[in-house]
């Protein structure tokens, strides 16, 4: 999941944007000031509630966005700082756009997994399929990553409890079924029908042929 830290001043903005992120996908840490961002936090993104804030915080290795005024003296020395720039108020699906593209133009090659028609972006968290974003719940998205990472393959019900739930040992659950029910489904809907099957009394396998009904 990637781990995206905001600073956002407005206790309005900052849980608006907290809850809509999470919902996206991302694992995010919110602050109203970014110098209570810890020392150990690692984050894959930063994003900043004001352009003064680039003085007041720690900045590493990782991206940075501002939300800041529409003053393009404060919007020019900013960019020599941080990697974006999103003019006060603007729009959530705009500033979900940039944070994707800033993480893209920071990933590897190998953070790419393209299967035909079925495109994951790891370090944006984005599945694309036809051209089109798909939307996943944070485990739907692991699960389908998963067995992405080895498309060939039939991974059985405990590898998968292992290395997308965690479990260390096995529990009874059925939420390995119910999860792959419905991103199946999600598939199909997007155009994608019969792209991963349950193989009975073995496990589950992405790229299938044939076509498998919700």
């Amino acid at each position: 999941m990637t781990a995206l830290v905001l600073a956002e001043p407005e206790p309005a903005v900052r849980s608006f944007l907290e809850q809509q992120l999470s919902s996206d996908g991302f694992d995010v840490l919110a602050f109203g000031d970014p110098a209570e961002l810890p020392r150990a936090a690692e984050p894959d993104v930063l994003v900043l509630g004001d352009a003064a804030a680039l003085e007041r915080c720690r900045l590493g290795d990782w991206p940075v966005i501002v939300l800041g005024r529409a003053d393009a003296h404060e919007r020019v020395r900013a960019l020599a700082r941080c990697d974006d720039y999103l003019t006060r108020p603007f729009a959530y699906e705009e500033l979900l756009a940039r944070i994707r593209a800033v993480l893209r133009r920071r990933a590897p090659r190998d953070e790419r997994i393209e299967l035909g028609e079925l495109e994951i972006d790891r370090a944006a968290r984005r599945v694309i399929v036809l051209g089109r974003d798909l939307r996943l719940a944070t485990k739907e998205y692991a699960l389908l990553l998963r067995l992405a990472v080895d498309p060939d393959r039939v991974l059985s019900r405990e590898q998968l409890l292992r290395d997308v739930w965690g479990y260390r040992t096995m529990v009874p659950t059925r939420t390995v079924e119910s999860h792959a029910s419905r991103v199946r489904c999600k598939l199909a809907d997007a155009g994608l029908p019969g792209w991963m099957v349950n193989v009975w009394g073995v496990g589950y396998k992405l790229r299938p042929t044939g076509e498998q009904a919700c």
